[in-house]
């Protein structure tokens, strides 16, 4: 009999490790080929793993919220054989493969640690011989718990790790709780001053036939994300009414055929982001991120388009270099993305490096919005409802009154490097290409 240690694997570029939500597989349990035996989180992404083999699950290395690098092995497989098999093989310094000798349980489990250590340089071991995770300690970080407290926290995790509901539990009833006790900290003469404590929440009273409902791992994220942009951007939206009334009876007059001819679905949300794209073009300023005291100037045009799920979450796919796709390319990225995103199939890599946002409240009958930035963007820019309107129609002829089809754009933008006149421009720009629109226009 052989062991097969099986991987987390790669997920994307911009993607290094993973969160374990679930076991599909206890340890004893058969695996076929290609069945899935854990699934996996990254941001907003839940993901299967698959077994590239056949045989018995014999020992399960990490637990349900543990933080897993890329690369790790996170299972051993029995499988028919001699010998222990790597996937994929480790190379050694002369480039040929490593075969490694079977291992006992407990040697599994202490290398799995030190690759912990060394692969990685944000998971260390703190004084006392214990994990944490780049999530705990960003979440530590971001709620001013110092060492001394977050070595305090009791951890559920694999040898008493904390894990993310570890510390999300213990900063929920941080304000109502006394701080657990820890060893006194050297006294430092130019201590930098601590940061002030976090105001503790309100409390909220529960009445008789009210209903407790727990947030689930994705409302937690966003709610977490929400916030972090509200604290990191001081928010300024613009307002400016388009007359898309051009577009609309173009698009009435071309979905059929154009759906018969692609065999996709013309909406506007392709239409818009292309005039988006061209106004980012001519203002490249609005497509940038902050790194401290440096503004970084994307070469890439990267489109997020905010998409609501069946649950009432909310996710982020991205149109990856959109300034180089024409109208059709970007009508079948949509609608791709689009349908992916509502059967939980996006890939971790499809929902990040974006450099804007488009979000469509008017999906929702709204006619206008003030959306929260998509950090580390600078800018989103949400899309009211089409309505038809009366509007004063100017000809060589005079102005007469008239029924034109007209919505609101709203752009939310970050005051730290864009200012009101940027911001303005920016989206009257896009007001302009839409009004600009060419009615006789070919598919």
């Amino acid at each position: 009999m052989a062991q097969f240690e099986l991987i987390m694997p790669k997920m994307g570029e911009s993607v290094a490790e993973a969160t374990i939500t679930n076991w599909l597989k206890s340890e004893g349990d058969m695996i076929e080929e290609d069945e899935a035996v854990l699934e996996i989180a990254t941001d907003k992404v839940d993901s299967e793993v698959p077994s590239p083999v056949e045989g018995k699950l014999v020992k399960m290395l990490f637990n349900v919220d543990d933080v897993v690098q890329v690369g790790q092995a996170i299972a051993l497989i029995e499988t028919d054989g001699e010998g222990a098999v790597e996937a994929p093989a480790a190379a050694s310094a002369n480039g040929t493969a490593k075969v490694e000798e079977p291992k006992e349980a407990e040697t599994v489990m202490a290398s799995v640690d030190a690759a912990v250590e060394t692969v990685s340089g944000e998971i260390v071991k703190n004084s006392n011989g214990r994990f944490y995770s780049p999530l705990v300690r960003n979440i530590a970080k971001q709620e001013g718990i110092g060492q001394a407290e977050l070595d305090a926290i009791s951890g559920t995790g694999l040898e008493g790790r904390v894990t993310k509901n570890d510390i999300l539990s213990y900063v929920e009833n941080r304000g109502s709780a006394p701080a657990p006790a820890a060893s006194p900290a050297p006294v430092k003469v130019a201590a930098t001053p601590a940061a002030p404590a976090k105001p503790a929440p309100a409390p909220v009273s529960v009445g008789a036939g009210d209903e407790i409902i727990e947030m689930d791992r994705m409302r937690k994220l966003i709610a977490d994300h929400m916030v972090m942009s509200k604290q990191t951007s001081p928010h300024v939206t613009s307002f400016v009414e388009a007359d898309v009334t051009n577009i609309v009876n173009w698009r009435n007059k071309i979905k059929g055929e154009y759906q018969k001819r692609e065999g996709e679905k013309m909406t506007f949300t392709p239409i818009f982001i292309e005039a988006i794209v061209k106004a980012i073009k001519d203002f490249p300023m609005i497509n940038i991120s902050v790194d401290g005291n440096n503004i970084i100037k994307k070469k890439d045009i990267n489109i997020g388009m905010a998409a609501a799920l069946p649950s009432g979450n909310l996710i982020v796919p991205v149109i990856k270099q959109a300034d180089m796709l024409n109208l059709n390319g970007l009508t079948k990225q949509v609608n791709d993305l689009a349908n992916r995103a509502r059967n939980n199939a996006l890939k971790p890599d499809e929902i990040s490096g974006g450099t804007y946002t488009v979000t469509n409240v008017g999906t929702f009958g709204n006619v206008m919005g003030t959306p929260i930035i998509n950090q580390p963007q600078v800018a989103i820019l949400a899309l009211g409802a089409i309505r038809k309107m009366p509007a004063v129609i100017e000809t060589p002829e005079g102005d007469f009154i008239g029924i034109r089809h007209k919505m609101f754009l709203s752009h939310s933008y970050d005051h730290r490097v864009v200012d009101g006149s940027l911001g303005g421009m920016f989206v009257k720009r896009v007001a302009e290409y839409l009004e600009a629109w060419d009615p006789n226009r070919p598919i």
